[in-house]
């Protein structure tokens, strides 16, 4: 019996759709504008979204949470705070002396940098559970615009979804499920 090829063309972009690396898309969670719904797979999970809802245009300090895809780049996890630290995705333990720099004027703007550090950062040794996995994502890094935002990340939520500063943030279980799968390839999309 000859094979008919639409089934065949259809049947070979299932076969590719499943090689795939899956993206992540996030949305505004209808009447919270400080939550999100993150979906994944066909699943979808609760998440936090910056103080300032999603923001077409990002400012420093604005709280908002970027309209973009952000390619995935590369991870930092606290060491004995994660169930897992298997990825694809390159990790790498938070030392005491890393931080990140939020001030626009400094040339390490948006970048990490060693503490202390003289302009204004921020240390990725927190005291809560924020950082215990903390993705950085491709947002103003590539090309870098001064006073457009740093610091965007996917990490962990503060309990009951609270607003983050501009960042995506998902329950502990959550990331523990999301990391195994995540790669430089996996993008995170946020629409409204």
């Amino acid at each position: 019996m000859p094979s008919y090829s639409k089934f065949r063309e259809r049947n070979e972009a299932a076969v590719r759709s499943l090689t795939k690396p899956r993206n992540i898309v996030v949305r505004a969670r209808p009447g919270k504008p400080t939550q999100g719904l993150l979906s994944w797979g066909g699943a979808v999970f609760p998440c936090a979204l910056g103080r300032g809802g999603i923001r077409a245009i990002k400012r420093e300090g604005d709280g908002g949470t970027p309209l973009a895809s952000m390619p995935m780049l590369y991870g930092w996890f606290r060491h004995g705070r994660l169930a897992t630290t298997r990825s694809a995705l390159p990790l790498r333990q938070i030392k005491a002396r890393d931080g990140w720099c939020d001030a626009p004027g400094d040339r390490n703007y948006n970048r990490p940098v060693a503490l202390p550090y003289p302009a204004s950062s921020e240390a990725m040794t927190r005291g809560d559970r924020l950082y215990d996995c903390c993705v950085v994502l491709d947002y103003n890094i590539r090309p870098r615009r001064r006073g457009m935002g740093s610091a965007i990340f996917f990490h962990i939520a503060k309990p009951g979804f609270q607003p983050t500063e501009g960042c995506v943030a998902v329950a502990p279980h959550v990331m523990k499920r999301l990391l195994p799968h995540l790669s430089k390839k996996t993008v995170l999309t946020v629409l409204r």
